[in-house]
């Protein structure tokens, strides 16, 4: 298992270590299957076992972490039924949201295009993660519809992991960006349909496609150096 960052100051230990577990979780960097061991992780995390033990709890109660027998737990597999469904309800989401920002006059700074190309020309997934979910963030709050951000955080890491996961696949990564400054496009052009087409298909194809590459054979995660810093959905 990859080194994880110490955590240095502590005003809530469970709610760090639970993000930065996720966050490692989501990036690849705590692979599918990988065991979680309680007392490695507070050793690594710096932090008391009481702290961890928490967050591994809150870890299973999202389905990210499972049960491994008597042995404790461990990171949750990533199957392809799990991925059509995260994708069927982020594409529908994701299209409201391009949609309505496109109705409401939203005008998307295209400096997040350069930050994720330049995210993606690089090697660390956790990168490539934040720069993808600035861009749909930002989309979301220009929706000027709270209850689609909302609605998106209750599935947040399942989307989450779902997209480390098509960045981890360096021939999934591809046309990521492009679709990408093609949403951001209409939606400054106050193109409604097309934004909305735009954004779900953006969203079926990647799920379609990773989903087909895990029925095919486990995901293999690269190093990705994760600073795994707290980041809100």
């Amino acid at each position: 298992m990859n080194a994880l960052q110490e955590i240095r100051i502590a005003p809530d230990l469970t709610d760090q270590v639970y993000h930065r577990l996720l966050d490692a979780i989501c990036s690849g960097e705590l692979a599918p299957g990988e065991r979680l061991h309680q007392e490695e992780l507070a050793t690594r995390l710096n932090v008391s076992r009481q702290p961890v033990l928490q967050a591994l709890r809150l870890l299973r109660r999202d389905g990210v972490a499972v049960e491994v027998g008597r042995r404790g737990l461990a990171v949750a597999p990533l199957v392809p039924a799990l991925i059509t469904q995260v994708y069927a309800v982020r594409g529908a989401l994701d299209a409201l949201a391009a949609r309505e920002a496109a109705r409401a006059g939203a005008r998307l700074d295209p400096a997040v295009i350069e930050r994720g190309r330049r995210a993606l020309a690089g090697d660390r997934v956790a990168a490539m993660l934040d720069a993808d979910v600035e861009f749909h963030n930002l989309i979301y709050a220009a929706a000027a519809n709270p209850l689609i951000a909302e609605s998106v955080g209750r599935h947040w890491h399942h989307i989450r992991r779902a997209v480390g996961a098509v960045l981890q696949a360096a021939d999934l990564r591809g046309h990521v960006w492009d679709e990408h400054q093609a949403i951001l496009d209409a939606i400054n052009a106050g193109d409604a349909a097309r934004a909305e087409r735009l954004a779900r298909s953006h969203c079926e194809e990647n799920g379609r496609l990773l989903a087909a590459r895990l029925g095919a054979r486990p995901l293999a995660p690269e190093a990705t150096g994760a600073n795994l810093t707290r980041r809100a959905p």
